[in-house]
């Protein structure tokens, strides 16, 4: 009993003087590293699904004639999460973006921000503090040729000692003067969590 008091007595002293304290570490870590904190969906699962997905896209022989001799504007629609989890969608079509806008072989115009363009140029038309030849005119912008859009949908399935996770991520590129979908394609992943007994 006198042991435990004085080992309680120490740590307080220790404590007090600051040497017994739990203390957070922060640490830089590789942002490509396979992530496998749980079974949701994962910043490694981000990245595969936007790199297959671009890659597929820009290695496509209908994009090789698309691009041949142009760089056709696109917009991209938000994914559409279809999963039961909180999914930020808007983090996949900015990757996907990003990478074929780096390809040098697209251009895009951003549905995302029409209103704020709108606001602008309506300040430069009306409010009189522009100099009215230098502002810029409605009716000047260039419109989207084709659209590319996705779903990442998801089938869960449990019991007590195992979780599976399957996510389907697709998407398509659409001609917006024929309809004409001249792209498609799919990716998959699949995650297990299982409990895992260890003998003593």
């Amino acid at each position: 009993m006198n042991k435990i008091v004085l080992a309680t007595s120490l740590c307080i002293a220790i404590t007090a003087l600051g040497g017994c304290t739990n203390k957070s570490v922060v640490r830089y870590g590789d942002a490509a590293a396979v992530e496998t904190t749980d079974i949701n969906f994962g910043s490694t699962d981000l990245q595969k699904v936007a790199s297959q997905m671009t890659d597929s896209l820009l290695l496509s022989p209908v994009v090789g004639t698309l691009t041949a001799n142009t760089r056709p504007i696109i917009f991209v629609e938000s994914i559409k999460n279809k999963t039961s989890e909180h999914i930020d969608t808007e983090s996949i079509t900015d990757s996907i973006s990003t990478k074929l806008l780096r390809s040098g072989k697209f251009r895009f115009v951003d549905m995302g921000r029409v209103a704020a363009v709108r606001e602008q140029l309506e300040f430069q038309q009306s409010s009189g503090m522009v100099d009215t030849s230098k502002a810029i005119a409605f009716g000047q912008q260039v419109g989207a040729q084709y659209m590319l859009y996705g779903n990442l949908a998801s089938i869960v399935k449990s019991n007590k000692d195992k979780s599976d996770v399957y996510y389907k991520f697709t998407m398509r590129l659409m001609d917006l003067k024929s309809g004409l979908v001249e792209w498609a394609d799919e990716t998959e992943i699949r995650k297990t969590k299982e409990k895992e007994f260890v003998s003593w």
